[in-house]
């Protein structure tokens, strides 16, 4: 059965949801609805619907008109296997001594990495995203330097690859968060495929609001890969529940939005450690400013 797409943006956030909520009384009314802010600085929403028969082209343009919106872009997709088309596309990543995977390149797995197991039909923080890579690359150089992170946490873990990272080189139990009840699953499944049962555990939460992350802290490490608000947003939790002298690794943040995010945690008392470019994107390594947990 074909699925048609209808997208299209405006220029703020009241605007965007009234479409979205407009969009739900069209005939054929949408499968899906789904409105989100373009994390590109420009203030721009993008709201989208996801049909299984063609959309009303005249009442999606009505509803442009009425709501400020740009003239919405009606697609028909194809009928695609996409997990299989994912897993052709998706090549195993190095980062470092990390080598992240899907089950169907299981035997391109080398003998001296860490390998960690992601299946293709998980794809978000399959480690092919700039952000992921540089997340465990950051890793990799902590534990070069001879860091030992034995309380970590993962916040927004999505498939919970950076906190399965931590468990493959350090001992302790790590833990993953995020505020996506599906994501929460998505990394059980893969903390129980890559035998990390007992190493990683995965708990819903927004932020640090959850009791286990409360118990756990303060943390000698914390990732978070997520974007550049949110980031922002935790900044004083996140710097409240390190150790002094531990770290935290943030990602999620385009190039331009970094030196923002840089400027927010370095006022709170975290200094720069190391900054990498991958592409679009930007992973921050920074220190909480007291004395080193480690001697290089």
């Amino acid at each position: 059965m074909p699925t048609f797409t209808a997208l299209t943006t405006l220029t703020s956030k009241s605007s965007a949801e009234a479409l979205a909520d407009a969009l739900e009384a069209l005939n054929p009314e949408p499968t899906g609805i789904g409105t989100f802010e373009v994390e590109d600085g420009s203030g721009t929403w993008e709201v989208g619907g996801y049909f299984e028969a063609a959309p009303d082209i005249a009442g999606l343009a009505l509803l442009a008109q009425i709501h400020g919106a740009k003239p919405f872009a009606v697609s028909e997709l194809p009928e695609t296997d996409w997990v299989a088309h994912v897993k052709r596309e998706l090549t195993p990543v190095e980062a470092g001594r990390f080598f992240v995977y899907g089950s169907h390149d299981a035997d391109k797995v080398p003998d001296d990495c860490e390998p960690l197991l992601i299946e293709a039909a998980m794809a978000f923080g399959t480690g092919h995203h700039g952000t992921t890579q540089g997340c465990l690359r950051a890793l990799d150089r902590l534990a070069e330097d001879g860091f030992i992170g034995r309380s970590v946490a993962d916040i927004g873990c999505g498939t919970a690859v950076l906190a399965m990272g931590a468990a493959r080189i350090w001992p302790g139990t790590m833990l993953a968060s995020d505020i996506d009840e599906v994501a929460v699953d998505v990394a059980r499944a893969n903390v129980i495929a890559n035998g990390l049962e007992g190493r990683v555990e995965c708990v819903e939460a927004a932020g640090f609001d959850h009791p286990v992350l409360n118990a756990a802290a303060p943390f000698d490490l914390v990732f978070a890969n997520i974007l550049k608000a949110p980031l922002i947003m935790l900044a004083p939790a996140m710097t409240e529940r390190l150790n002094k002298g531990g770290f935290v690794i943030l990602s999620g943040i385009l190039n331009e939005q970094a030196d923002e995010v840089l400027g927010v945690y370095c006022a709170l008392g975290n200094s720069l450690v190391h900054r990498e470019e991958i592409g679009d994107w930007t992973t921050l390594t920074l220190r909480k400013i007291g004395e080193k947990p480690f001697k290089r």
